[in-house]
């Protein structure tokens, strides 16, 4: 995954094991615990994610607006990365489009670890925004905010700061 204008990329290393942090991220009722936008409010599924193809639901929060987002895991590699592509889960109230529901965005979230001892680990967390109409995302780095008070990098500096948190006990 690149670093471009396209992508962001937010890093931090965790006193933890990489097996520590991948079952965290693996586990979508705990995201809205490590999430630093503060737009994640709980998930609708209490499965581990387990494998490429696997779907979890995440309700949503952004704007005043309460909403669902399926998310479709494109890469599972156990212990080192999670990747999946967001999709809405329910219909815009404001005039969304059924036809969508269900069909991903086209852009990516994840998490890559690079294991630096038993007790340590590199952890990376990407956004990928893919198709030209979906860099409105990635405007918010230029002083839009995304959830109305944080720009995407923020909010993913402070989801490593809470992973490290949860990761470590703190």
């Amino acid at each position: 995954m690149s670093d471009d204008q396209s992508s962001v990329r937010v890093s931090r290393v965790i006193a933890a094991s990489a097996d520590v942090i991948f079952d965290l991220v693996s586990r979508p009722q705990v995201h809205a615990v490590f999430d630093g936008s503060d737009m994640l409010r709980g998930s609708v599924d209490e499965q581990m994610i387990t494998a490429v193809g696997d779907t979890f639901t995440i309700k949503m929060h952004r704007l005043g607006r309460d909403y669902e987002m399926i998310n479709h895991v494109v890469v599972f590699e156990p212990g080192y990365r999670l990747v999946w592509e967001p999709s809405p889960g329910d219909i815009d109230t404001a005039g969304g489009d059924p036809q969508r529901i269900g069909v991903p965005s086209g852009y990516r979230w994840g998490f890559e670890l690079r294991p630096l001892s038993e007790t340590a680990t590199d952890v990376t967390e990407i956004f990928e925004c893919g198709a030209e109409t979906n860099q409105w995302i990635l405007a918010s780095d230029g002083g839009t905010w995304i959830n109305g008070s944080t720009t995407v990098k923020d909010s993913m500096t402070r989801t490593l700061e809470k992973l490290e948190q949860l990761a470590c006990g703190t």
